[in-house]
């Protein structure tokens, strides 16, 4: 699965390959082009629950031996099938990397940087993840996986935002999915189902699988002892039309139709086991008809930490979240990792009305903005770093209307490309109806903006307007 990521990837990746991928996450296992991750909680809820938690035997040395097959692994597929030029390594290469200032930043394609890398990164966390070690003793093994293939898997240089992207998003995208693995075989379902959730699983945590079929587990359900009470598992799709423009906001007048299609995952609430890390997070894809990809973005949003407030006679929640983006449309890329501190409040208005806000600031470790000026390093986009934040709400009448509000921006400053800086506006206005249990419709209008202030050349100003219609249905996993 990861020489084949990197192989298409490496190739020029399209998005289609990642479209099949997160469609089959969104099978087995919730608004927004702007995706809002802000789950309304209620206030009984917000307490650590005591759950009924196996504790896993630790393996240091299983774990240490399935660190060095994800790195052997792909690099014997790269060099002996693939006979990629930067897999020819030798002791002279490897012995240069060792010095810090052999460290170059690379020119791959985007999609190898920001999807692929955090992919692998996500295999190196899980050595340890699915061994038995908890979430923070696992952190190390990204860093550790990142840093020895950036020093002896390549003869190109060490790349800063390869370990970064690597280390980083692969913890980001490991826990997540390993706790949807770990869902997934807590079912108590039989036979075909089962099995195909098994290899659903292996897909997309494939330590996970290997270590199931180490242990003699692959394919069995758990006892009515062995089953944990997890965390809830919602999926929400949906799937409508759109018009967009590109770099004109005469929408109504000028633009183009096409299908859209959303899938969100929400795990967990924002007000239970807040202390523990990934209790609470949300994936949220978007894909459609489109000149530039057929997947237009991808957002996960995980909890790290949180407090309970007690202001106002209201609940509200504190919480650092770490966060991923991965957005491509007509107009423009983008991608970024970020860590925000975020403040939720809920108000309840009376006669079945509540009101949710949310407001969320912190740094941006690693952004990727396009240049249009001038390739460097062979790249057609910069590195930046910088600060991100959103606010918003969302008005709920009697849980049938909601109408939902949010803006969110970020700044990154070039820290290794064309001089500039950047801004990231996008906004997002939504009405919406919920009829039956499970299903909705809603209307949205909204936009992106990327705006370029370079030092050397012209500004620059790139927007993607859109009007969307969708059919909603959202039902427990």
């Amino acid at each position: 699965m990861i020489a084949f990521l990197r192989q298409h990837l490496h190739r020029g990746f399209t998005g289609k390959y990642l479209v099949v991928l997160l469609l089959l996450l969104a099978a087995d296992s919730i608004h927004a082009q702007v995706p809002d991750h802000n789950q309304p909680f209620s206030p009984d809820s917000i307490k650590i629950r005591n759950r009924r938690v196996m504790t896993p035997q630790k393996r240091f040395g299983r774990s240490m031996i399935e660190l060095g097959l994800s790195e052997s692994l792909v690099w014997g597929y790269d060099r002996y099938l693939k006979k990629a030029d930067w897999a020819y390594i030798n002791f002279q290469t490897m012995a240069s990397h060792l010095s810090p200032k052999s460290w170059e930043w690379d020119n791959d394609p985007f999609p190898t940087n920001q999807i692929g890398h955090p992919f692998h990164g996500s295999i190196f966390y899980n050595s340890f993840r699915s061994n038995g070690y908890n979430f923070w003793q696992s952190m190390p093994a990204a860093f550790a996986g990142s840093y020895l293939w950036e020093t002896f898997s390549e003869t190109q240089p060490p790349a800063p935002n390869d370990f970064i992207n690597t280390s980083f998003g692969g913890i980001i995208l490991g826990e997540v999915t390993h706790r949807l693995a770990e869902k997934i075989h807590n079912s108590r379902r039989r036979g075909f189902a089962k099995k195909a959730g098994e290899v659903f699983a292996t897909l997309i945590n494939p330590m996970d699988g290997l270590n199931r079929v180490l242990d003699g587990k692959w394919g069995s359900s758990p006892t009515a002892e062995q089953k944990q009470e997890l965390p809830p598992l919602t999926m929400a799709m949906e799937l409508g039309l759109r018009k967009f423009n590109v770099n004109d906001n005469k929408i109504l007048e000028k633009g183009k139709f096409g299908v859209f299609g959303r899938l969100t995952l929400n795990y967990g609430s924002p007000g239970v086991d807040y202390k523990t890390p990934f209790s609470n997070f949300s994936i949220v894809t978007e894909f459609g008809q489109d000149d530039s990809s057929l997947l237009n973005v991808v957002s996960v949003q995980a909890s790290v930490t949180g407090w309970k407030l007690n202001m106002l006679n209201n609940a509200h929640f504190a919480m650092v979240t770490a966060n991923y983006d991965y957005i491509r449309n007509e107009a423009f890329f983008y991608s970024a990792e970020a860590v925000k501190m975020n403040l939720l409040t809920e108000y309840n208005l009376g006669r079945r009305k509540k009101l949710n806000t949310y407001f969320g600031l912190g740094p941006i470790l690693l952004s990727a903005i396009p240049n249009p000026h001038k390739d460097y390093y062979g790249r057609n986009y910069d590195y930046g770093t910088g600060l991100a934040f959103h606010v918003g709400g969302i008005l709920n009448f009697n849980n049938r209307f909601y109408y939902n509000l949010r803006y969110r921006g970020g700044w990154s400053y070039t820290i290794n490309g064309g001089r500039s800086d950047y801004y990231l506006s996008a906004f997002t206005n939504e009405l919406g109806w919920q009829f039956g249990k499970y299903w909705g419709i809603s209307a949205e209008s909204g936009f992106f903006k990327l705006r370029g202030f370079y030092t050397d050349h012209g500004d620059m100003i790139r927007s993607y307007p859109y009007l969307r219609l969708t059919l909603k249905c959202t039902a427990p996993i």
